[in-house]
Protein backbone atom coordinates (compact mmCIF):
# COMPACT_ATOMS: atom_id res chain seq x y z
CA UNK A 1 0.00 0.00 0.00
CA UNK A 2 1.43 3.42 -0.86
CA UNK A 3 2.48 5.43 2.15
CA UNK A 4 2.91 8.87 0.63
CA UNK A 5 5.99 10.97 0.16
CA UNK A 6 7.28 12.13 3.53
CA UNK A 7 10.60 10.35 2.87
CA UNK A 8 10.79 11.24 -0.81
CA UNK A 9 12.48 14.23 -2.41
CA UNK A 10 10.21 17.16 -3.11
CA UNK A 11 9.48 17.72 -6.78
CA UNK A 12 9.07 21.39 -7.61
CA UNK A 13 5.49 22.30 -8.49
CA UNK A 14 4.08 18.88 -7.54
CA UNK A 15 1.08 18.96 -5.23
CA UNK A 16 1.48 17.09 -1.91
CA UNK A 17 -0.50 13.99 -0.95
CA UNK A 18 -1.44 12.96 2.58
CA UNK A 19 -0.24 15.16 5.45
CA UNK A 20 0.30 12.00 7.52
CA UNK A 21 1.11 9.37 4.87
CA UNK A 22 0.87 6.30 7.10
CA UNK A 23 -2.00 7.36 9.35
CA UNK A 24 -4.11 8.92 6.60
CA UNK A 25 -3.58 5.95 4.29
CA UNK A 26 -4.70 3.56 7.02
CA UNK A 27 -7.72 5.71 7.81
CA UNK A 28 -8.65 5.87 4.14
CA UNK A 29 -8.32 2.11 3.77
CA UNK A 30 -10.71 1.60 6.69
CA UNK A 31 -13.13 4.11 5.17
CA UNK A 32 -13.09 2.29 1.81
CA UNK A 33 -13.68 -1.04 3.56
CA UNK A 34 -16.63 0.52 5.40
CA UNK A 35 -18.12 1.77 2.14
CA UNK A 36 -17.60 -1.52 0.29
CA UNK A 37 -19.00 -3.63 3.15
CA UNK A 38 -22.11 -1.43 3.40
CA UNK A 39 -23.12 -0.59 -0.19
CA UNK A 40 -24.86 2.76 -0.44
CA UNK A 41 -23.35 4.14 2.76
CA UNK A 42 -21.69 7.53 2.23
CA UNK A 43 -18.30 7.75 3.91
CA UNK A 44 -16.07 10.78 4.39
CA UNK A 45 -12.39 10.57 3.47
CA UNK A 46 -9.57 12.01 5.60
CA UNK A 47 -8.66 15.62 4.83
CA UNK A 48 -5.77 16.02 2.44
CA UNK A 49 -4.10 18.70 0.37
CA UNK A 50 -6.05 19.73 -2.72
CA UNK A 51 -5.05 17.46 -5.63
CA UNK A 52 -4.60 18.76 -9.16
CA UNK A 53 -7.82 19.43 -11.07
CA UNK A 54 -9.98 17.69 -12.00
CA UNK A 55 -9.28 15.06 -9.31
CA UNK A 56 -11.60 15.36 -6.32
CA UNK A 57 -10.03 15.00 -2.84
CA UNK A 58 -11.95 11.79 -2.15
CA UNK A 59 -10.75 10.23 -5.39
CA UNK A 60 -7.17 11.23 -4.67
CA UNK A 61 -7.38 9.64 -1.21
CA UNK A 62 -8.68 6.37 -2.65
CA UNK A 63 -6.05 6.30 -5.39
CA UNK A 64 -3.14 7.08 -3.08
CA UNK A 65 -4.28 4.26 -0.79
CA UNK A 66 -5.28 1.46 -3.16
CA UNK A 67 -3.09 1.99 -6.24
CA UNK A 68 0.58 1.09 -6.38
CA UNK A 69 3.39 0.05 -8.72
CA UNK A 70 1.76 -3.36 -9.26
CA UNK A 71 -1.64 -2.08 -10.46
CA UNK A 72 -2.32 -0.66 -13.92
CA UNK A 73 -4.18 2.66 -13.84
CA UNK A 74 -6.34 4.11 -16.64
CA UNK A 75 -7.49 7.73 -16.79
CA UNK A 76 -10.36 9.00 -18.91
CA UNK A 77 -9.78 11.87 -21.33
CA UNK A 78 -10.79 14.53 -18.80
CA UNK A 79 -8.49 13.21 -16.06
CA UNK A 80 -5.50 12.50 -18.31
CA UNK A 81 -3.76 15.85 -17.89
CA UNK A 82 0.01 16.14 -17.42
CA UNK A 83 -0.39 17.50 -13.88
CA UNK A 84 -2.63 14.56 -12.91
CA UNK A 85 -0.38 12.00 -14.57
CA UNK A 86 2.71 13.37 -12.78
CA UNK A 87 0.87 13.56 -9.44
CA UNK A 88 -0.35 9.97 -9.55
CA UNK A 89 2.92 8.60 -10.88
CA UNK A 90 4.86 10.29 -8.10
CA UNK A 91 2.50 9.42 -5.23
CA UNK A 92 1.52 5.88 -6.28
CA UNK A 93 4.14 4.61 -8.72
CA UNK A 94 1.34 2.98 -10.71
CA UNK A 95 2.00 2.18 -14.37
CA UNK A 96 -0.56 3.97 -16.51
CA UNK A 97 -2.24 2.21 -19.39
CA UNK A 98 -3.98 3.63 -22.44
CA UNK A 99 -6.24 0.58 -22.55
CA UNK A 100 -9.32 0.63 -20.33
CA UNK A 101 -9.60 -3.13 -20.82
CA UNK A 102 -6.17 -3.65 -19.24
CA UNK A 103 -6.71 -1.46 -16.17
CA UNK A 104 -6.87 -2.69 -12.58
CA UNK A 105 -8.12 0.73 -11.51
CA UNK A 106 -9.79 3.43 -13.59
CA UNK A 107 -10.34 7.09 -12.75
CA UNK A 108 -13.41 8.52 -14.46
CA UNK A 109 -13.57 12.30 -14.10
CA UNK A 110 -16.41 12.75 -16.60
CA UNK A 111 -19.14 10.39 -15.38
CA UNK A 112 -21.53 11.35 -18.18
CA UNK A 113 -19.05 9.88 -20.67
CA UNK A 114 -18.30 6.73 -18.69
CA UNK A 115 -17.37 3.92 -21.06
CA UNK A 116 -19.63 0.85 -21.04
CA UNK A 117 -18.88 -1.24 -17.97
CA UNK A 118 -18.25 -4.22 -20.26
CA UNK A 119 -15.16 -2.35 -21.54
CA UNK A 120 -13.33 -2.99 -18.27
CA UNK A 121 -11.89 -6.22 -16.86
CA UNK A 122 -14.53 -8.33 -15.12
CA UNK A 123 -12.33 -11.22 -14.04
CA UNK A 124 -12.96 -14.88 -14.81
CA UNK A 125 -14.74 -17.71 -13.03
CA UNK A 126 -11.35 -19.02 -11.90
CA UNK A 127 -10.02 -15.58 -10.94
CA UNK A 128 -12.94 -13.21 -10.31
CA UNK A 129 -10.61 -10.93 -8.36
CA UNK A 130 -8.79 -10.04 -11.57
CA UNK A 131 -11.31 -7.33 -12.30
CA UNK A 132 -11.29 -3.56 -12.41
CA UNK A 133 -12.30 -1.06 -9.76
CA UNK A 134 -13.77 2.13 -11.21
CA UNK A 135 -13.44 5.38 -9.29
CA UNK A 136 -16.20 7.52 -10.75
CA UNK A 137 -16.49 11.21 -9.90
CA UNK A 138 -20.03 12.59 -9.78
CA UNK A 139 -21.58 15.94 -8.93
CA UNK A 140 -24.22 14.57 -6.54
CA UNK A 141 -24.17 11.66 -4.13
CA UNK A 142 -26.92 10.82 -1.62
CA UNK A 143 -28.16 7.82 0.37
CA UNK A 144 -31.72 8.97 1.08
CA UNK A 145 -33.09 8.50 -2.45
CA UNK A 146 -32.31 6.98 -5.83
CA UNK A 147 -31.78 3.29 -6.61
CA UNK A 148 -32.86 0.58 -4.21
CA UNK A 149 -29.91 -1.65 -3.33
CA UNK A 150 -30.04 -5.24 -2.10
CA UNK A 151 -27.43 -7.88 -1.47
CA UNK A 152 -24.48 -8.64 0.85
CA UNK A 153 -23.90 -5.99 3.51
CA UNK A 154 -27.48 -4.70 3.27
CA UNK A 155 -29.89 -5.92 5.96
CA UNK A 156 -33.08 -5.19 4.04
CA UNK A 157 -32.58 -2.41 1.51
CA UNK A 158 -30.43 0.67 1.03
CA UNK A 159 -30.64 3.62 -1.32
CA UNK A 160 -28.06 5.38 -3.43
CA UNK A 161 -28.27 8.37 -5.76
CA UNK A 162 -25.35 9.32 -8.00
CA UNK A 163 -25.48 11.78 -10.87
CA UNK A 164 -24.83 12.53 -13.63
CA UNK A 165 -24.35 9.14 -15.28
CA UNK A 166 -25.05 7.70 -18.74
CA UNK A 167 -28.75 7.19 -19.46
CA UNK A 168 -28.34 3.41 -19.69
CA UNK A 169 -26.27 3.05 -16.53
CA UNK A 170 -29.01 1.25 -14.58
CA UNK A 171 -29.25 -1.44 -17.26
CA UNK A 172 -25.46 -1.76 -17.30
CA UNK A 173 -25.14 -2.15 -13.55
CA UNK A 174 -27.87 -4.80 -13.51
CA UNK A 175 -25.99 -6.76 -16.18
CA UNK A 176 -22.81 -6.31 -14.15
CA UNK A 177 -24.46 -7.76 -11.01
CA UNK A 178 -25.97 -10.64 -12.98
CA UNK A 179 -22.46 -11.83 -13.84
CA UNK A 180 -21.36 -12.14 -10.19
CA UNK A 181 -18.80 -13.26 -9.01
CA UNK A 182 -17.33 -11.59 -12.09
CA UNK A 183 -17.90 -7.91 -12.77
CA UNK A 184 -16.47 -4.51 -11.95
CA UNK A 185 -16.64 -2.72 -8.61
CA UNK A 186 -17.49 0.98 -8.49
CA UNK A 187 -16.55 3.66 -5.98
CA UNK A 188 -18.48 6.88 -6.52
CA UNK A 189 -16.85 10.11 -5.35
CA UNK A 190 -18.36 13.54 -4.77
CA UNK A 191 -15.92 15.99 -3.25
CA UNK A 192 -14.52 14.26 -0.17
CA UNK A 193 -17.30 11.66 0.09
CA UNK A 194 -17.44 8.16 -1.34
CA UNK A 195 -20.02 5.39 -1.72
CA UNK A 196 -19.43 1.91 -3.10
CA UNK A 197 -21.41 -0.21 -5.52
CA UNK A 198 -19.80 -3.66 -5.45
CA UNK A 199 -20.50 -6.22 -8.18
CA UNK A 200 -22.47 -8.29 -5.64
CA UNK A 201 -25.09 -5.55 -5.17
CA UNK A 202 -28.43 -5.84 -6.97
CA UNK A 203 -29.81 -2.49 -8.12
CA UNK A 204 -33.46 -1.64 -8.64
CA UNK A 205 -34.98 1.54 -10.03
Amino acid sequence: MPTGTSDMPVVSGLMPGFADPVGDSQETFRAVLSAVSRPGRIVEMPDMAEPPAPIMPGAAAVLLTLVDYDTALWLDNVAARPSVIDYLKFHTGAPQTDSAAAADFALVADAKSLLPLSTFKSGTEEYPDRSATLIVQVESLASDRGWALRGPGIETAAALYAAPLPSDFLAQIRTNAAGYPCGVDIIFVAGNSIAALPRSTRVEA
